[in-house]
């Protein structure tokens, strides 16, 4: 059950980052966050892709990119949140409904991946945490989420 408000906290090395939840544009992956957050699926969980000016993925068991939860795909809710900075969205396969843990943060204006992804929620604060991310695909040595939470907002 959704609470009004409902905020993912991302525990970074350079702090938390606190991202706002949307329901009311993809109340399917939002569910689904919760429940992996719930059971800790993203604790320790590495960024293993970081590009420059587009944005920072994370959400694979595996670190590699190549993996995800054991539920199942999720049914594709794509809307018209334009994918900007600070915008948080899921990845996917080529296949629309493939999306599962794996997760990302645009850095910048992304506007062609509009209606394509879905968008979940939007950065609040601690976007400099999210800057700060080691690049790469995958990094050397790359960003961690120490802890995720969900908190009432």
């Amino acid at each position: 059950m959704t609470m009004a408000n409902e905020k993912l906290v991302l525990t970074l090395d350079g702090g938390d980052v606190v991202i706002n939840l949307r329901p009311d544009l993809a109340p399917g992956h939002v569910e689904r966050i919760k429940e992996l957050v719930g059971e800790g699926f993203y604790d320790g969980v590495k960024f293993h892709r970081v590009i420059p000016g587009f944005m920072a993925q994370g959400g694979c068991p595996q670190g590699t990119g190549m993996g995800g939860s054991s539920k199942p795909d999720l049914k594709a809710e794509f809307n018209d949140a334009p994918h900007v900075r600070g915008v948080c969205s899921m990845a996917r396969t080529s296949y629309p409904h493939s999306a599962n843990s794996q997760f990302f943060i645009c850095f910048d204006d992304a506007r062609f991946l509009d209606k394509q992804y879905t968008v979940w929620g939007e950065v609040e604060s601690g976007m400099e945490h999210v800057d700060a991310l080691p690049k790469g695909e995958p990094p050397a040595k790359p960003g961690v989420i120490h802890k995720a939470a969900i908190v009432a907002g």
